[in-house]
């Protein structure tokens, strides 16, 4: 009994000096734990009603705009975990009476070390998180970045993915992305020059060009993807061996590239029947006789 008496006091002290550092820390622990859950849930239930309007949406432009609304949401989710957390580890400090200067000061060198380590990786981050929330471009957008061209298949936060014409798969630091031309922002316009020689005449060949591409323009089959009618800009550049006329279309975003090699097509067989002649370099051989 003198022993269970001394073990039951000490457990009594203990409890007396300690147990109200055990109940605030349980305290925090669950509160955090909660928070943290509930947080995990709202996010959630925000993506599964964004995926589903995803599902349904017949428009590119809000399927695009919710899967970046997704990723963006994973990116808050990471960062809500990291920040509750640190305050939770912080408020236990401060409970128990741990002096958290050692601490700060390791941390502080640790940080130092690390961000001179990791740098890269940190401006990559913080460039894909810019990315994501200006909207510079989006996946399945066609942009040149970091001297890249290719159609976007993925924006994350450290990397850009690209593919390219030839099916090559190219992996873009966000960090080193310094000018983002996007070209299928909105709309996309080509601009065509068509050269013809110096003896053509050039306003039987502007009014030639002028009326096959209004005629491409409004043809059944090609109009749906003009987003106006083409613009005739006429003699563009005086070349060493031809004339060049310019010619502009504003296009749907994704048939810029269909529709120029259509309406070169077109136009070749349009000028080859009216005898308009496009330049080309001629190679003339001179052969000699054999020396005596």
């Amino acid at each position: 009994m003198t022993n269970w008496s001394v073990f039951s006091d000490w457990g009594a002290d203990a409890w007396n000096d300690q147990g109200g550092h055990v109940v605030a820390t349980a305290f925090v622990l669950v509160g955090a734990w909660v928070v943290i859950r509930l947080l995990k849930r709202a996010i959630g239930r925000w993506e599964t009603r964004i995926e589903g309007q995803l599902r349904t949406s017949e428009d590119q432009g809000d399927r695009e705009r919710g899967q970046r609304l997704v990723t963006i949401s994973d990116v808050v989710r990471v960062l809500v975990s990291v920040v509750v957390w640190t305050v939770v580890v912080l408020t236990v400090m401060g409970i128990w009476g741990i002096p958290m200067a050692p601490f700060v000061a390791v941390g502080a060198t640790v940080g130092i070390a690390v961000g001179f380590g990791a740098q890269d990786v940190v401006r990559d981050v913080i460039a894909g998180f810019l990315i994501l929330v200006e909207d510079q471009f989006a996946i399945g957008d066609v942009v040149t970045i970091a001297g890249v061209s290719g159609a976007v298949e993925g924006i994350r936060l450290r990397t850009t993915v690209l593919r390219d014409l030839e099916g090559n798969q190219h992996y873009v630091p966000n960090g080193q992305i310094k000018v983002a031309s996007n070209l299928t922002s909105d709309f996309s316009r080509l601009v065509v020059d068509v050269p013809v020689s110096y003896d053509t005449n050039v306003d039987v060949a502007i009014a030639v060009i002028s009326d096959e591409v209004d005629i491409f323009a409004k043809s059944d089959d090609w109009r749906h993807r003009f987003l106006g009618e083409p613009e005739m800009l006429g003699v563009n550049k005086l070349d060493e061996s031809s004339v060049n006329i310019r010619v502009v279309m504003t296009l749907t975003t994704e048939d810029r590239w269909v529709v120029k090699r259509e309406f070169l097509r077109r136009l070749k067989n349009r000028l080859d029947d009216e005898g308009i002649e496009i330049p080309y370099n001629y190679l003339t051989i001179v052969t000699r006789g054999d020396k005596p």
